[in-house]
């Protein structure tokens, strides 16, 4: 039976990968920074029925010795790290803390890696950000990063360290970066959660309005429970790479929104308030990613539509904030 520990595991991508990972038959261990009370620690989990079925363990990113004690006890022989303070938009607020989380976090992990767990095989969560103002229309694995945020250069960081790791020290060491992937287990201060929750208590009557930055921007979306399973894909394979992993396809916010408010039989134009405070410091237009690498390595590919994978969000904010609101 093999040994996987994931940082970041009461995240989205964690608990996908979790569930994903239990029907394969490992065992899953958890890395948890014990800052919020036991219930909201475990919400994801426990919407997939796996909470139970995992190992939490005490640790930090920013902790060096927490991470080689877990190593030692654990011996896993599949790491994925990806914990990161992950919002975009708060990057700006925090940049030393998500320089520190982010960035220095990974670099954490590998040394931990390098030094207590040789063997095992690492995957870095880094992503599309990186490419920021994009030099290429269609992005790939050879595309110039040009990041334009605090998070995308913390994450780019901790990308080319997952490089230089695997280059300098010989380490399985493989980076998946990843376009936009949502679910109805995505932060609700992610605009994909923020427009299905709106259009769930829009529909409910409990508000009126989603105020909205700009709804023009375009995004390469796909669903976590197809993007998980690439990573997995990765470190089954005999060398360590980097992979694009993404649709192919953009859609704007606008588009988002005509989904999810039609689906329950609402018109988006009667509802969005455009708010200037919503707009980034320095945007990133579009995002479109080349997965071809992915497929012809991997045999993967998306299977999970946009469209399906936002109705199937609005039906869970629906049950959600009916449940809450009785």
């Amino acid at each position: 039976m093999k040994r996987a520990l994931i940082t970041g595991i009461t995240g989205q991508d964690g608990a996908y990968l979790s569930e994903f990972l239990l029907r394969k038959g490992y065992e899953v261990y958890g890395l948890v920074r014990r800052s919020a009370s036991s219930e909201v620690i475990g919400a994801k989990l426990r919407w997939l029925g796996v909470e139970h079925d995992v190992r939490l363990l005490d640790g930090n990113l920013t902790d060096l010795s927490s991470l080689m004690r877990i190593m030692r006890d654990v011996k896993p022989d599949e790491i994925y790290n990806l914990a990161a303070q992950s919002f975009v938009k708060s990057s700006w607020n925090q940049p030393l803390l998500t320089g520190a989380v982010t960035g220095l976090g990974a670099a954490n992990v590998l040394e931990a890696v390098r030094l207590e767990a040789t063997n095992a095989r690492f995957y870095q969560a880094s992503s599309s950000e990186m490419f920021g103002l994009v030099r290429e229309p269609v992005q790939s694995e050879t595309t110039p990063f040009y990041p334009r945020s605090p998070y995308a250069a913390a994450k780019l960081y901790a990308h080319c360290m997952t490089v230089n790791y695997r280059e300098s020290y010989g380490l399985h060491a493989t980076s998946g970066i990843l376009f936009n992937h949502e679910s109805p287990l995505r932060g609700i201060e992610f605009v994909t959660r923020k427009v299905t929750d709106a259009v769930a208590r829009i529909k409910l009557g409990l508000t009126r309005k989603l105020a909205l930055g700009n709804i023009e921007v375009r995004r390469d979306w796909g669903h976590a429970r197809d993007y998980v399973e690439a990573m997995w894909l990765m470190l089954q394979q005999d060398q360590p790479d980097d992979y694009v992993v993404a649709t192919g396809r953009t859609t704007t916010v606008r588009e988002l929104c005509r989904v999810a408010f039609e689906y329950a039989g609402l018109n988006c134009y009667d509802h969005i308030v455009i708010d200037p405070d919503f707009f980034r410091p320095a945007e990133v237009e579009a995002l479109r990613g080349n997965a071809a690498k992915a497929k012809a390595k991997l045999g993967w590919e998306a299977r999970i539509s946009f469209e399906d994978m936002i109705r199937e969000m609005v039906d869970a904010d629906l049950r959600r904030v009916e449940t809450q609101s009785k």
